[in-house]
């Protein structure tokens, strides 16, 4: 064998030897070195944290930190964002410090729960930035049963302890407004009645909620079964709800002009006056409700009458398609921006309740006229929206189908209620022929 032809061999055994080698070495057991100590890392700033007080000022609690020129050159720098004469009561202002010293380096504001203005020295002055508040998404699901009221059904539930009273308020207000066409919660409820519900929300760091969508809900009311299933056809948020068959929850009037409020006045074409003592046809409804909550159109129209009208007070008429018109009464004021002329949607704020005219307390008097007749809006037939839109079909049966099953996956509520489930209940419960009663 020639020298050269050695070498080559060698060359190539050196190789897998050491190819060997490397594979032994990535064998073999990391070897542990143990655990180090926990490292104590000191904060980076120095912060004091401060809530403005009744009657103080954000200029004010500066007032001993910085001097007169920064004082004003640091809120020239908010006021690119937001307006120190609106700051409220309690809200908070973080001051931060280098680690070591007395020189502000910073301040932070609290604008709303959702952002915060963040105000940073440089070589240049004082410059600022407007913080959103980071969330996370999260889904709620809960059921309950019906012992007293609704309220108490929701607020009560233990699935929903985590929440803060705040936001369990506000699950009740989604239910109301998605069902509101279906059920009244003031008047329809009964012991016994169930719900479940499956709810998207987004939570800040503090635990409160900042936005949510109930994604399906179901609601049993007398023995029957209604169900809400949210579906945006377009993509662009603005979705709406559907039934199980793909039919709109949504009417051309809501049931009501507030939310989750009890009736203390009925239509009636008799009624004693509770000031005047007569006999006068009483040709509304009232929601009684605390002065200044937020009264809502019914439906899509222009406002026909915005000012005082004798002993109605405060008055809100709007004229919707078809011949209606439908009046608010007794309000406190009226929103800004709404006068004669101007265009409403369904659920548009138009006032707030309130006593004006002849009233013995806060409450909304709600009237509805057709081709100027009054009508009874406890008993008023109203026409459906619009169904899925057949194009969406598929997807919209895609869509149901999983937001269904969300809501049956919650433990001990069971398959949802269908009118044909509890029509085949009602058969398999009955006793046998000539068995004993």
């Amino acid at each position: 064998m020639s020298t050269k032809m050695r070498s080559t061999n060698l060359r190539r055994l050196g190789g897998v030897v050491l190819a060997a080698s490397l594979m032994s070495s990535c064998t073999r057991e990391t070897p542990d070195i143990g655990r180090l100590s926990a490292i104590q890392v000191p904060p980076a700033e120095r912060v004091e944290i401060f809530s403005l007080g009744r009657g103080q000022t954000f200029g004010g609690l500066l007032w001993d930190v910085i001097d007169a020129n920064e004082q004003s050159e640091l809120l020239l720098a908010f006021q690119e964002h937001a307006s120190p004469r609106r700051l409220r009561q309690g809200t908070e202002i973080t001051l931060r410090y280098p680690r070591e010293g007395m020189d502000l380096r910073g301040v932070d504001v609290a604008v709303s729960p959702d952002e915060t203005v963040r105000i940073d020295r440089d070589v240049l002055g004082w410059r600022s930035q407007l913080i959103e508040t980071p969330v996370y998404v999260d889904t709620i699901f809960a059921t309950g049963e019906i012992e007293s009221v609704f309220w108490s059904a929701v607020v009560e539930n233990p699935e929903l302890a985590g929440l803060t009273f705040e936001d369990r308020n506000r699950l009740i207000d989604h239910l109301d407004r998605v069902f509101q066409w279906q059920v009244d919660f003031s008047r329809q409820i009964r012991v016994g009645d169930t719900y479940r519900f499956v709810f998207e929300r987004e939570v800040r760091p503090d635990g409160s909620m900042r936005a949510g969508r109930l994604l399906a809900a179901e609601f049993v009311n007398s023995g029957t079964p209604y169900h809400a299933v949210y579906f945006d056809p377009n993509g662009d948020g603005e979705g709406s709800y559907f039934d199980l068959e793909g039919e709109s929850v949504r009417r051309a009037f809501l049931l009501k002009p507030l939310s989750y409020r009890r009736i203390s006045g009925r239509y009636s074409p008799g009624r004693r006056h509770p000031i005047l003592n007569t006999i006068r046809a009483h040709r509304g409804v009232d929601y009684a409700a605390d002065s200044g909550t937020p009264i809502m159109a019914t439906s899509d129209g222009v406002v026909i009458h915005r000012s005082p009208k004798g002993s109605f007070g405060n008055t809100v008429e709007i004229r919707h398609p078809n011949g209606f018109v439908t009046r608010y009464a007794h309000l406190r004021s009226f929103r800004s921006g709404v006068n004669v002329g101007t265009r409403v949607k369904q659920g548009d704020v138009i006032g707030y309740v309130g006593m004006t005219g002849l009233a013995t307390g806060p409450h909304l008097h709600y009237e509805m006229m057709r081709s100027g007749r009054h009508m009874d809006p406890l008993s008023v037939d109203l026409p459906a929206g619009d169904p899925v839109p057949s194009d969406d079909r598929d997807r919209w049966r895609s869509e149901m189908t999983s937001r269904v099953s969300l809501l049956e996956s919650i433990p001990r509520a069971g398959p949802i209620r269908t009118f044909t489930a509890l029509a085949e209940q009602a058969v398999d419960e009955q006793p046998p022929a000539g068995g004993s009663q």
